[in-house]
């Protein structure tokens, strides 16, 4: 039995999910404990427990402590069954961090896996459907395994009401070297608008071709949306990756100042050359690890990223190292 403690390094619902999915994927049960216990609501919220009770269904696996607000949790695996599975969150908790839970166990499988999942898609704090779609499961394809996402439909904060598909045809994953972009082939703007005036966009694109210079731009209207919503999305498709940057309409925030933190992502990670921008550091360290082994080079990371090298060293007897390179740009090497 592993121990966890759940205010390790940043403290997050990361640290759980990460437990969840490594434990599925290693057979080792794990007890954690403190969970979340430095945010604003600690313990488990209904993301979270979606997440659990999710690796529960995949895993067969035994769980106590799995409550609204529970700070400790004990989690046993049991066999991992492919399989179709339906996920509703129930409020416009992240989708997309529920999939990590159950994801790299489903890739660990025995046979093609659907899983559809409802809640939020567009969410300010956590991956959206866009940076899953295009940016990591670009990667994990090149790993191997062939999952693809189908957005059905968008679900916004606070509204929620969105639903996305993921198709996974499980396969062992092989070592990945992320050192260089290649060449970049084309930058992309769409924003998008639910239930919203569609100025809103107008004023996002502007700004995004006044400060970043790029033409490729639309502007998407989404009415099936339960509630309103509004997200501008900026793709960089190089050779060897494609990375997105995300801004959210925030209600008392002009459309001009969410794009300008959108497009000083953009420039940032164009400035630093690094393929790897520092969302999806984090995200890769698991296939990774599951690979055995690689190297990725990417921005500064934060300390998001360090928590979660933390977390899977305890589960797995891996050797990570994360070294500065210079200023904008570090290198994470997994090795066993």
């Amino acid at each position: 039995m592993l121990y966890i403690d759940g205010m390790l390094g940043e403290g997050g619902g990361q640290i759980l999910r990460t437990s969840l999915a490594l434990s599925l994927v290693t057979g080792k049960p794990f007890t954690i404990n403190k969970i979340r216990a430095g945010r604003k609501k600690p313990g488990l919220m209904r993301q979270h427990l979606t997440c659990v009770n999710a690796a529960v269904k995949v895993g067969n696996a035994k769980v106590e402590g799995a409550s609204i607000g529970s700070q400790s949790l004990k989690f046993e695996p049991g066999n991992i069954t492919a399989g179709d599975y339906n996920f509703a969150i129930g409020t416009a908790g992240s989708c997309t961090l529920v999939l990590q839970a159950i994801l790299p166990a489903l890739l660990a499988a025995d046979g093609p896996s659907k899983v559809m999942l409802e809640g939020g898609t567009h969410n300010p704090f956590a991956p959206p459907f866009d940076f899953l779609d295009q940016t990591f499961l670009g990667l994990i394809n090149k790993m191997g395994p062939t999952v693809s996402a189908s957005l059905i439909r968008p679900g916004f904060y606070p509204a929620g009401g969105g639903k996305f598909k993921v198709e996974i045809a499980p396969s062992p994953l092989e070592k990945i070297n992320l050192t260089q972009r290649g060449d970049i082939l084309n930058k992309t703007a769409k924003a998008l608008v639910a239930n919203l005036p569609e100025n809103i966009a107008a004023r996002e694109i502007k700004i995004v071709k006044k400060l970043l210079g790029w033409e490729n731009c639309e502007i998407v209207n989404a009415p099936d949306s339960n509630g309103p919503g509004n997200v501008l999305t900026l793709t960089v498709k190089s050779e060897n990756l494609t990375e997105v940057f995300t801004g959210f309409g925030v209600k008392g925030v002009t459309a001009e100042k969410v794009a300008k933190r959108c497009a000083g992502q953009a420039k940032s990670y164009l400035a630093s050359n690094a393929p790897v921008g520092k969302y999806l550091a984090d995200q890769l360290l698991i296939p990774l690890a599951m690979a055995g082994g690689g190297t990725f080079i990417t921005q500064p990371p934060s300390r998001h990223t360090m928590t979660n090298i933390d977390v899977v060293k305890q589960f797995l007897n891996l050797n990570i190292s994360c070294t500065e390179i210079d200023n904008r740009c570090w290198q994470i090497s997994v090795e066993k």
